[in-house]
């Protein structure tokens, strides 16, 4: 039986690349996930991870991208990269693991003898995790929503390790610096990266079409990231998305969350990033079973911003509609 390892030593200097094996189980053989390595001596240990959820292709496209132009940029420090750490998800665009059914990015730190997705997370959390002080996770908002691009953290009770995390997620420079606030789930990859110490950022690459101007947004905003870890130089500038160039930290709850009050076609009036005041209208919901019933008009809850919006299509009653953000007072 293969154990769990990478085919490349990562303490080489230079250049390394190879696979993080991932043994095999009862339900699948072993899987070899592709890992890029640049070590340049000292200075911060970064890790990449894309494909936690394998409907969401932005990550792992921006995560081969940088393994195309690091190894010319790169002047310190250590990166390793992992672009799809989920494959059979990232294969099948689903965004739980089809062999289990399981999401990932809640079963970690994984166990050596579960199921394939907690083998996966068992590996990255023995064997790359170690090697990094910093992770980015690079996520998107999946097909059926429109989300800001944006960089993603949870509170942390650690007031220093939260103001690291804050920074770095600014240093991204995309269009929202986003603080979930609500209670933690269990078996999160971050949970386990920041009760370590690590400062842990998430992307939300956005969602629905992977456009060519999208993903040069995104790229760039992990660009800003590595020149303010100084492991690359250059000026950091702020990507322009949609004709604006401003950034925003905001802090979105529970509460709010808009769910859909019958099932319906979802019809959005409004764009991600509109400031909307209390009661503004934000959608029409509009039911199949008749044509007499009537549309059903949905109203903001709260002056806030739009940070992320269903992009139409039909809904169930209680499904999530849009999220809202406000700004965060530190």
């Amino acid at each position: 039986m293969t154990g769990t390892a990478l085919t490349f030593d990562a303490e080489a200097y230079g250049l390394s690349t190879g696979h993080l094996i991932v043994p095999e189980g009862v339900d699948c053989e072993a899987l070899s996930l592709p890992v890029f390595s640049l070590n340049k001596g000292d200075g911060p240990r970064l890790l990449i991870t894309g494909g936690n959820h394998g409907n969401e292709l932005e990550g792992p496209i921006v995560a081969r991208r940088l393994v195309e132009w690091l190894p010319e940029a790169q002047t310190c420090g250590r990166v390793i990269i992992a672009p799809e750490i989920n494959p059979l998800a990232v294969q099948a665009w689903t965004r739980n693991t089809p062999l289990d059914g399981k999401n990932l990015n809640r079963v970690f730190p994984g166990r050596a003898d579960g199921s394939v997705s907690e083998r996966i997370a068992d590996a990255v959390t023995r064997v790359l995790l170690p090697m990094a002080d910093i992770v980015f996770d690079l996520h998107s908002f999946a097909p059926t929503w429109n989300c800001a691009p944006s960089v993603v953290m949870h509170p942390v009770a650690d007031a220093e390790l939260m103001a690291r995390t804050v920074r770095m997620a600014e240093a991204f420079k995309l269009p929202v610096t986003l603080v979930w606030d609500y209670h933690d789930t269990a078996g999160m990859f971050d949970i386990v990266a920041q009760n370590q110490g690590k400062v842990f950022v998430c992307s939300e690459f956005g969602g629905g079409t992977v456009s060519a101007d999208a993903l040069a947004v995104y790229e760039a905003g992990v660009h800003n990231a590595l020149i303010a870890l100084g492991l690359v130089e250059g000026k950091a500038e702020h990507p322009i998305f949609r004709q604006r160039q401003s950034t925003r930290t905001l802090k979105t709850l529970s509460s709010d969350e808009l769910q859909s009050p019958a099932r319906g076609i979802f019809e959005p009036r409004c764009s991600i990033l509109d400031e909307v005041k209390q009661g503004d209208l934000v959608g029409v919901l509009h039911p199949l079973e008749s044509l007499s019933g009537g549309a059903v008009d949905i109203y903001a809850p709260t002056t806030s911003f739009i940070y992320a919006v269903r992009s139409g299509g039909y809904v169930e009653s209680d499904e999530e509609l849009i999220y809202f953000a406000r700004p965060l007072k530190l």
